[in-house]
């Protein structure tokens, strides 16, 4: 299989557009959508070369990586292997489409939750802006449980970066924190010593959500940092 040609003819100009519109810092978009990019993942993973895909590090298009990541999900060896070819992608992270998609793949973690939750930590103090991302993306993903969601909170409140997308994934991981436990975050929020626009951009999350009632939006409002 040519995957980059394959990848071409999957490719919209319309759908390049708008995905390069929300991808600024990088300009190799081909614009192929998620679902498309998933089946060639499938067949990838089905053929016998898909483990000598994974080895590749130059690639002329975002959605090669992708493409790689999304492999990287549907691989069905031991728990550890899978974080070993994890460990080896994240360095190829330069941005969040690229991030989100990943973590989104990574579905063994939801029978393997403590080896993935103590392989994760390290990244949360990375310099690394997509390192932070990707830690914060896997705790909104997968680990705001009953049984996590304390250390999760913990998490959010010891972030420290100023760079707008480690920033934003932490806003989006408070705002589901608030979504599925609004008590216990409320309770946090009031305590928060998260930085001040991480803090008001998690509380302008939780506002767009349709599982917010109108009262508790006026009431979170009035929490925000002036």
């Amino acid at each position: 299989m040519n995957i980059k040609e394959r990848l071409l003819k999957e490719s919209e100009s319309d759908f390049q557009k708008f995905s390069a519109s929300l991808i600024p810092n990088i300009d190799n978009v081909l614009g192929v959508r998620l679902p498309k990019l998933r089946k060639i993942a499938n067949e990838i993973y089905k053929s016998s070369d898909w483990q000598k895909f994974l080895i590749q590090n130059k690639f002329e298009y975002m959605e090669e990586i992708m493409l790689q990541g999304m492999v990287i999900g549907l691989i069905k060896q031991n728990p550890e292997e899978i974080l070993k070819y994890i460990k080896n992608f994240i360095p190829k992270i330069d941005n969040w489409a690229v991030c989100d998609s990943f973590c989104n793949s990574l579905k063994f973690t939801k029978q393997n939750k403590k080896l993935v939750w103590d392989f994760i930590q390290p990244y949360f103090t990375s310099e690394n802006e997509y390192d932070k991302r990707f830690g914060y993306v896997m705790l909104l993903e997968y680990f705001i449980t009953d049984d996590y969601l304390d250390e999760v909170l913990k998490l959010i409140d010891k972030f420290k970066d100023e760079r707008y997308y480690a920033q934003m994934a932490v806003s989006w991981a408070l705002s589901i924190c608030f979504i599925k436990y609004p008590q216990k975050t409320l309770k946090y929020l009031r305590i928060s010593r998260l930085d001040d626009w991480t803090f008001n951009k998690g509380i302008s999350k939780i506002c767009e959500s349709l599982r917010v009632d109108k009262d508790t939006k006026t009431m979170l409002k009035c929490l925000k940092r002036r």
